[in-house]
């Protein structure tokens, strides 16, 4: 049985944002669509109005958003198998626990109402951070959302921790039908700067032909895998949260790896990572991979 895309939802428009992104991705992939409602969310908004003089309003109100989640998830994409469920705990517990059975979890950037808009995105950042499974924030504006630039973006880093990021982008690019621009930001080091021009040039060449190497030894196993996908590697000069948040701008799906240290158990994200899951101008896939 494969493994469905599960999303969280509280009711507010970034949520419905993330439901709407979510029935198109799982039509993509042919996977089936799971909301999930975490009642324990309405600890952070205060009271809500009661529907009903026998039953909790949290109940009510619980049901009520679930229901009409799943029904617009349908009518988004009628080929898309949905359903939808509100479990009784705190929103990071229950993504967390759906990660292991996921293909994926999906969150909006933000909740209902101004406070709870600070609080809720603190969800998913904590889901982002600590997610076994690949983790979407759904961000962005509408162009962004709805796919219409014809482009997936990752960012390879460093660490090794970038490979499953390289798969996972590779895969998505090729299910989308679209180009994968790959980006390796680099920098010469601050001992390296020197006046003289003609020695700059040369550093600076040097830099940038290990960012291009390291580009196609990150690519090469995934485009040999996936030889329809259309890639283009791109080594850009800067610091790396400020070229991918460049690069953001006209991308329907940016994609980053995030290591999981073993006996870690705080939140596991690094500077860009943080830069884009705030500030990137299209949704935001974050990929584990074990350090």
């Amino acid at each position: 049985m494969e493994l469905p895309l599960v999303v969280g939802v509280d009711g507010s428009d970034s949520s419905l944002q993330a439901v709407d992104w979510a029935a198109d991705e799982a039509a993509r992939h042919g996977l089936p669509l799971r909301l999930v409602y975490a009642s324990l969310w309405e600890r952070y908004e205060g009271a809500v109005p009661s529907f009903s003089v026998d039953r909790p309003a949290e109940e009510v109100t619980a049901e009520h958003i679930i229901a009409s989640c799943v029904e617009r998830a349908r009518l988004r994409n009628h080929e898309v198998k949905v359903s939808g469920e509100v479990l009784p705990d705190d929103a990071v517990s229950v993504l967390l626990r759906a990660g292991p059975e996921a293909f994926a979890l999906v969150t909006g950037c933000r909740g209902r109402g101004e406070v709870a808009g600070l609080l809720l995105g603190s969800v998913s950042l904590a889901v982002a951070a600590r997610a076994v499974c690949p983790v979407i924030v759904v961000r962005g504006s509408e162009q962004n959302r709805q796919g219409t630039f014809g482009r997936v973006v990752v960012g390879v880093g460093d660490s090794t921790g970038g490979s499953a990021a390289v798969r996972f982008a590779v895969r998505e690019a090729e299910a989308r039908g679209c180009a994968l621009k790959a980006v390796r930001a680099w920098r010469s080091p601050a001992h390296e700067h020197v006046d003289h021009p003609l020695i700059a040039d040369d550093t600076a060449r040097v830099h940038g032909e290990r960012a291009s190497t390291r580009l196609t030894d990150a690519l090469v196993e995934a485009v040999r895998e996936h030889p329809d996908v259309d890639v283009d590697r791109q080594p850009v000069e800067g610091p790396a949260h400020q070229v991918l948040l460049g690069a953001s701008a006209d991308a329907d799906l940016i994609v980053i790896g995030a290591l999981r240290r073993h006996g870690h158990f705080g939140l596991q994200l690094g500077r860009v990572a943080h830069a884009l899951l705030h500030h990137s101008q299209c949704p935001v896939a974050v990929i584990p991979q074990r350090a």
